[in-house]
């Protein structure tokens, strides 16, 4: 009876009772849903060192591992880690990057209207426009973090934050990322383009997480939000216009591959989700960008939720809500985007605000709603001139279960999706 008792004690603790403690641990047996799954498979750091971090520097080491970067960790974040904290754990701030920038005698270096730059406008120009680029770099150099191969990057609890950390993945393979709340990097030195669109347009640089020629990459039960620095609050710039301070929620760019986002929130944010390095760059993205979005929320969303370039991706079982964007799913050059049983409510709107064409020639939804009817998204993309045959079906290619009513899509995701939440069973 004791053997029989220690073995249940060690199966309690394994799998938790609670879906509180729940949430920084992987179930046994749980693997990723989609493209993660396919070749090697996605299973992070498991069986190497664990790691406990509740500071910037204690996360850059746990990276680092030792010197030995690749090899199997489980990092476990605690509490709040700020991008900006310094070595002596005060903050840094835009002054501390570059002492005597200021966005306002930078905008006056364009012209009332921002039209055009000139170095000799103003006699501090020059200067404004050094320190602008210098101060960017230091941005940059304080707050990326690089998750190498072979990772497992986990939140403990309910409220383990990134706060303002600019995460990378640059050529990783085999990386989970779970249970982390990802506040968007504020750009403090955001440069203003006059030629980008019909009046110009502000460029941030960061986002709150990027990958580049990743691999089998899995990001589960994550929330991404601009947090305490919504773009409402941001300061006015040119034409009475706020001034944008960040770039992306999630890029997937440089031939990048083998990716699930699952169970995941992005909330309140502009241009939240690109994959796809440019219109141009097919050399590298070509027959790449395999991704998978499932059982996702999109709160507050403007555009890109997914815009895709290139890739074969599957949007399946998420909920897009708030108000009417200026769409949803992107369909961008040589993509090919199988939508399958999404639920769409934008209160007012028509399913038309659903897709839009940014150069593709393709996508494919099955079963999808709109505001409680059926969405008809084949319809809406036969009307912008795209084909309905994308060339491929997930069935085809990995084993997942759809939901298959928009009610029950809505409650499993609205229960489950985000940070501190339970893993659920669709």
């Amino acid at each position: 009876m004791r053997r029989v008792a220690v073995l249940l004690l060690g199966l309690c603790l394994l799998w938790p009772a609670a879906p509180a403690s729940a949430t920084d641990r992987t179930p046994a047996g749980r693997a990723p849903t989609g493209w993660a799954s396919a070749g090697h498979g996605t299973t992070g750091g498991a069986g190497g060192r664990t790691w406990t971090v509740d500071t910037r520097a204690e996360l850059k080491a746990a990276l680092a591992h030792d010197g030995r970067p690749t090899a199997p960790k489980v990092i476990r974040v605690v509490g709040d880690i700020d991008g900006h904290e310094s070595g002596n754990g005060s903050l840094l701030g835009e002054q501390d990057y570059a002492p005597g920038y200021d966005r306002g005698r930078y905008m006056s270096c364009f012209g009332e209207d921002g039209a055009v730059w000139s170095d000799t406008r103003f006699e501090y120009c020059k200067q404004q426009r050094q320190l602008r680029q210098t101060g960017s770099n230091k941005e940059k150099a304080q707050i990326q973090l690089t998750v190498p191969s072979n990772t497992t990057l986990v939140g403990v609890g309910r409220d383990a934050r990134l706060l303002g950390v600019f995460l990378t993945v640059d050529t990783g393979s085999n990386i989970v990322l779970r249970n982390l709340r990802l506040e968007a990097p504020v750009d403090h030195f955001t440069s203003w383009s006059p030629g980008d669109g019909t009046r110009g347009s502000w460029n941030a640089r960061f986002d709150a997480l990027t990958v580049i020629t990743g691999k089998n990459i899995w990001i589960d039960h994550c929330t991404f939000t601009d947090g305490r620095f919504p773009d409402r609050d941001a300061p006015l710039g040119f034409h009475g216009e706020r001034v944008q301070r960040h770039d992306g929620l999630l890029d997937i760019e440089d031939g990048s591959d083998f990716v699930t986002v699952s169970d995941s929130r992005f909330e309140d944010h502009d241009k939240a989700i690109l994959i796809g390095s440019g219109d141009g760059r097919g050399d590298r993205d070509r027959g790449h960008l395999k991704v998978t979005f499932v059982r996702n929320l999109f709160s507050g969303i403007v555009q890109r939720a997914p815009r895709v370039r290139f890739g074969q991706v599957h949007v399946v079982n998420n909920v897009h809500r708030g108000r009417a964007p200026l769409y949803a799913l992107g369909v961008g050059v040589e993509s090919a985007i199988f939508s399958e049983r999404n639920v769409f409510r934008y209160p007012g709107g028509g399913p038309s605000l659903a897709v839009a064409d940014y150069g593709g020639e393709r996508f494919h939804d099955t079963g999808s709603w709109f505001n409680g009817r059926p969405a008809r998204l084949d319809a809406v993309a036969s009307g912008l001139g795209l084909g309905t045959d994308v060339g491929w079906d997930p069935a085809d290619v990995y084993d997942y279960r759809a939901l298959r009513s928009s009610s029950a899509v809505e409650r499993h995701v609205l229960r489950h999706a985000g940070t501190g939440r339970s893993y659920g069973h669709p």
